[in-house]
C-alpha cells in the first residue's frame, strides 16, 4: 500500500502525462481540462467538488478511465501549486483513483483560447473520445452531473457538444434584492432559447473539436463552436439540436451583480458576439476544402496575417456604421427571448428586459470604442471568491456556508 501511495503521488507532481500504475495499460474515454487564470482562492474548492463527481464511479463500474488535467494559463499566483496539492491527495485518498490520472500543465501565455487549443491539440490524450472544458470558478451542486453530460452524448449520436445548466450563486439566497431578481430573470430568459451552451462547462466529442483551432483575437469561444457545431462546419442550415441539455446536470457560479461588473461583463459579451459574427460570415463564404479542413484553415490564416481577425472586424465596422448595428439582432435579442416566455413568466420578466436592453445599448457603445481605437480583446479579471463559501449537502443541493 504504502509502495502504491508514493507511486500515485509521483506521478500527479510529473510533468509528463502522469498516470497511475493501473490506467498505464489503459486509454482515457475522457479527457477534463480545467482552465484557470489567477485562481488561487477558488482552485481548491473546484477541485475538490469535481472529485466528488460520480463520474469516477460510473467509470470504475463500466472499466473506463478518465484524465484530470488543470491548466494555469498565465499565472502569477500559486494556482497551479495548490492544484497539485489537491491531485496528490486525491490519487492517495479517492475511492476510484485507479480509474482517473491528474496533472498539473501550466502554459506562460495568459487566454481562453490559447489554452482550449493546447488542451484540445496537444495536452488531452490523443485517443480521448470527449473533453469537457470547465473553468476554475465553478461548483457542482449534483454529484452526478459531469457522469448525465457524459452519457447523453453517448445516447444521442447526432449531437455534438452538451452542456448543463448554469445556476447563479444568487438564486440561494433567501433574501433576494431586486438585481438578484433581475439577474435571475435574464437567466431565465437565456433558458428558453433552444441549443444554449455555457463556456463555462460543457463536453465536446473529440473528433469534432479537433477539426476546430479558436482564433487568437477570438473574444469568446462557446459562441464560435456553437455556430460550427450547429450547421456542421457551415455546410448544412443551423440546427440547433446538435447542442443538447443534460437531464439532471448543473453547476453552480458567482453571478454578476454590480453595475460596474455587469457593465465590463456585457461589453465583453458585445465585443465577443461581433467578432464570432464577422467570422462565421468570412468563414461560411469560403471553399468547402477550407471548411472541412477548418483547424488547418484557421492556423493558416494565424500564421500569413497574425491581424487577419482585427482587419475583418474593421471592415465590418465600416459597413455597419452605427454602434446599435455591431451584430445582427443586437437591439432585438433580448425582446425575442423574452417574447418566447409564456403567462406570467413573460410579465414577470419585462422589466429585466428593458434593463438587459439598456445595458446591451451602452455595452454596445462601448464595444464601438473599443474597435475604434484598434482593441480586439477584452477580459477583466472580476473578484470571484465568494464560491468558495458555498457546499453542497446530503440532498444535492448546494447551500450557503455562513463564514465568520
Amino acid at each position: 500500500m504504502r509502495l502504491r501511495s508514493i507511486y500515485r503521488r509521483k506521478s500527479v507532481l510529473s510533468s509528463g502525462y502522469a498516470m497511475t500504475s493501473a490506467t498505464q495499460m489503459k486509454r482515457p474515454q475522457i479527457s477534463i481540462a480545467v482552465r484557470a487564470w489567477n485562481e488561487e482562492a477558488v482552485i481548491r474548492r473546484t477541485l475538490e467538488s469535481l472529485f466528488e463527481q460520480s463520474l469516477f464511479k460510473e467509470l470504475g463500474a463500466r472499466g473506463e478511465y478518465c484524465e484530470v488535467l488543470c491548466i494555469p494559463n498565465g499565472c502569477t499566483d500559486r494556482t497551479a501549486e495548490i492544484a497539485s496539492a489537491v491531485f496528490a491527495e486525491q490519487a492517495n485518498a479517492h475511492p476510484f483513483a485507479d480509474f482517473f490520472a491528474c496533472s498539473v500543465r501550466s502554459t506562460p501565455e495568459a487566454g481562453r483560447n490559447h489554452t482550449w487549443n493546447s488542451f484540445v491539440h496537444r495536452l488531452a490524450h490523443p485517443e480521448a473520445e470527449f473533453l469537457f472544458l470547465m473553468d476554475s470558478d465553478i461548483l457542482f451542486d449534483r454529484r452526478e452531473t459531469l457522469f448525465n453530460m457524459y452519457r447523453a452524448l453517448l445516447d444521442n449520436s447526432e449531437a455534438g457538444v452538451v452542456s448543463d445548466r448554469p445556476v447563479k450563486d444568487v438564486s440561494l439566497k433567501p433574501q433576494k434584492s431586486w438585481r438578484d431578481r433581475i439577474s435571475l430573470a435574464i437567466s431565465d430568459m437565456n433558458r428558453a432559447t433552444q441549443g444554449q451552451m455555457t463556456g463555462q462547462l460543457y463536453c465536446i466529442r473529440t473528433e469534432i473539436a479537433r477539426r476546430i483551432c479558436l482564433p487568437r483575437e477570438l473574444g469568446i469561444d462557446d459562441g464560435f463552436i456553437k455556430a460550427i457545431v450547429c450547421t456542421d462546419f457551415f455546410s448544412k442550415e443551423l440546427d440547433p439540436r446538435r447542442i443538447v441539455t443534460a437531464e439532471d446536470a448543473s453547476h453552480i457560479y458567482e453571478a454578476y451583480t454590480s453595475v460596474g461588473e455587469l457593465l465590463k461583463n456585457q461589453k465583453r459579451q458585445m465585443i465577443g458576439q461581433t467578432i464570432v459574427h464577422v467570422l462565421v460570415e468570412h468563414l461560411k463564404g469560403l471553399p468547402q476544402s477550407q471548411k472541412v479542413n477548418l483547424a488547418s484553415t484557421l492556423r493558416h490564416k494565424e500564421e500569413a496575417c497574425p491581424d487577419w481577425v482585427a482587419r475583418l472586424v474593421a471592415a465590418h465596422l465600416q459597413q455597419v456604421r452605427f454602434f446599435w448595428r455591431l451584430f445582427p439582432d443586437a437591439m432585438t435579442f433580448r425582446f425575442k427571448r423574452w417574447w418566447r416566455l409564456r403567462g406570467m413568466k413573460r410579465l414577470a420578466c419585462f422589466p429585466a428586459t428593458l434593463a438587459g436592453f439598456a445595458m446591451t445599448m451602452i455595452a454596445c457603445a462601448q464595444a464601438w470604442r473599443h474597435f475604434k481605437r484598434g482593441q480586439m480583446h477584452f477580459w477583466p479579471k472580476a473578484a470571484r471568491e465568494n464560491i468558495r463559501n458555498l457546499t453542497v449537502d446530503k440532498t444535492n443541493l448546494a447551500q450557503p456556508l455562513r463564514t465568520s
